[in-house]
């Protein structure tokens, strides 16, 4: 770490590749000889806005992100199935399509540089009826027209060789071997990450205000009192995207806010299915699935319930009701005492159907809207795409030379042989500390998250699954407490499950603290 930016008691790193940040309470605003203008600036973290950080940071120009939350990723994408959708449920034409088909093309060689977990585990659009499976052969064909590659029908007995869980009622399935599944939050915090390691530069807690522009650059202007000018702008902030267009003049429909629900079971039951299994669509969403997620859970959901407002991230027993009997129309051997988690996300339902890329200032300001499923898939794509629409407004920049498209490999000590375990072990005595017992993560693990960026519970928790297993933290939140604030310098009562006002610990915990640390 070289160079830091200092504001109201956050202390970010903006060099270096490092993406390590510190709470530091009580410090004025002081800017460390770090200028506030950049050629370009993203706005919004999510996997979508650090895609497009990460494909800025390819040229030869001074690039910034800035992100409302204390980290990337805490928005709509947080809450994402984390599906790459092989691109047969969008209509021909449209920018869901073209841009869907060609992201999951990118897919194996972005998540090898990012040493993001991905595996193509196959899509399955299942029907029990006669009229799903008109449904069903209606989907393969606009598949054809998509160009999905390596499609099939199979009946009856095929599918239940291939899924043998599955309802015995269902009848035929569309199967897309081209379908995926990733993990969402790493995903964005390791394009943020890249990014930063190849010059940009990634300002979280940093929630934007009002926009101007003043002829020839945008004024971008803070609720932390800091402002920034950029000659390009990119509007990629998912649920807030179209109050940040009202900031730049357009005239716009507003974003249609959908709240999903989804329920994660244990890892005992994680190979319950091995495809994503998809009943036929309703006119609002892809309908209530069972996936596999990319750590190895089972989680069923989601919802989609439109809502007048976009921060209601509530689960409900109505919610739960219907997707768990929806499900066992799907898997009928997933059993309620399993679950063992629930949460909710809220989307950015597209007031069109499709996503959106609009234009202001001579196209200088691109604004994305509307990017709703499939826009985790289309995100490396949609990148692309608004790299062009920069371009043909005048961005004349050079490919950096010395780009690294490659993020240093991720130490996962679960999944590695005894031989490599006792290898990371004596290089890294911390290895040896399991922290969190029902994952199996280490101290190690959890001290390299805080390094890349990991400054809360939370982050800890998306980066090392610590926290995510059967007991839901209840052992191992102590001790993550007491290793963030080592390695942050902090207090434990200063650290946040999610930031903000998410404190863990209250003044009272003080008491515990005196003559040694939290788990003394």
């Amino acid at each position: 770490m070289e160079k830091f930016l200092r504001c109201r008691g956050y202390l970010c790193t903006l060099d270096l590749g490092s993406f390590l940040h510190s709470h530091i309470p009580n410090e004025e605003v002081k800017w460390l000889g770090k200028r506030s203008h950049y050629d370009a600036i993203v706005i919004g973290g999510g996997v979508v806005g650090t895609a497009v950080l990460r494909t800025l940071a390819k040229l030869e120009l001074s690039a910034a992100l800035l992100e409302k939350e204390t980290e990337v990723g805490w928005g709509v994408t947080k809450a994402n199935s984390g599906i790459v959708h092989s691109g047969f449920h969008s209509e021909p034409g449209t920018w869901k399509t073209k841009l869907s088909v060609l992201g999951n093309q990118m897919f194996d060689q972005l998540c090898e540089d990012l040493d993001v977990p991905f595996k193509r585990n196959g899509m399955m659009l299942v029907a029990a009826t006669p009229e799903e499976e008109e449904i069903i052969k209606h989907y393969y064909n606009q598949g054809l027209i998509n160009g999905v590659e390596g499609m099939e029908i199979l009946d009856q007995k095929a599918l239940h060789q291939l899924e043998p869980n599955l309802s015995p009622q269902i009848s035929m399935a569309l199967r897309a071997p081209s379908g995926g599944i990733v993990l969402p939050f790493e995903l964005a915090s390791a394009q943020a990450e890249n990014a930063a390691a190849n010059g940009a530069h990634v300002y979280t807690d940093m929630e934007v205000t009002d926009i101007d522009y003043n002829g020839s650059v945008f004024i971008i202007h803070t609720k932390q009192g800091m402002s920034f000018t950029s000659e390009y702008l990119i509007n990629s902030a998912g649920l807030y995207a179209d109050e940040l267009a009202k900031m730049c003049n357009l005239d716009i429909e507003p974003i249609i806010p959908r709240k999903g629900e989804e329920y994660l079971f244990d890892l005992k039951v994680g190979d319950i299915v091995s495809h994503t299994i998809f009943p036929v669509p309703t006119p609002t969403s892809k309908g209530i699935l069972v996936i596999p997620t990319a750590e190895g859970n089972i989680m069923i959901g989601p919802t989609a319930l439109e809502l007048p407002y976009k921060d209601d991230v509530t689960t409900t027993p109505q919610g739960f009701e219907e997707i768990f009997s929806s499900t066992q129309e799907l898997v009928p051997g997933l059993n309620r005492r399993d679950i063992i988690t629930s949460f909710a996300g809220v989307r950015a339902g597209s007031p069109t159907g499709d996503f959106i890329f609009q234009l202001s200032h001579d196209g200088k300001g691109v604004h994305l809207r509307g990017i709703e499923s499939p826009g985790l898939t289309a995100a490396p794509a949609i990148a692309e795409h608004v790299l062009t629409l920069l371009k043909d407004a005048g961005l004349e920049k050079p490919a950096k030379k010395d780009f690294n498209p490659r993020r240093p490999r991720v130490v996962r000590f679960n999944e590695l042989s005894d031989e490599e375990k006792a290898e990371v072990i004596q290089k890294n005595p911390l290895y040896a500390h399991v922290i969190c017992r029902c994952e199996t993560v280490t101290e190690g693990e959890i001290v390299d998250a805080i390094r890349r960026g990991a400054k809360t519970i939370d982050g800890v928790k998306f980066r090392t699954r610590a926290g995510m297993g059967r007991c839901q933290g209840g052992f191992c939140t102590p001790y993550v407490v007491d290793i963030l604030a080592r390695e942050l310098g902090v207090s434990p009562l200063e650290i946040t499950k999610r930031g903000g006002d998410s404190y863990l610990l209250a003044a009272e915990a003080k008491a515990l603290l005196k003559g040694g640390t939290l788990c003394d």
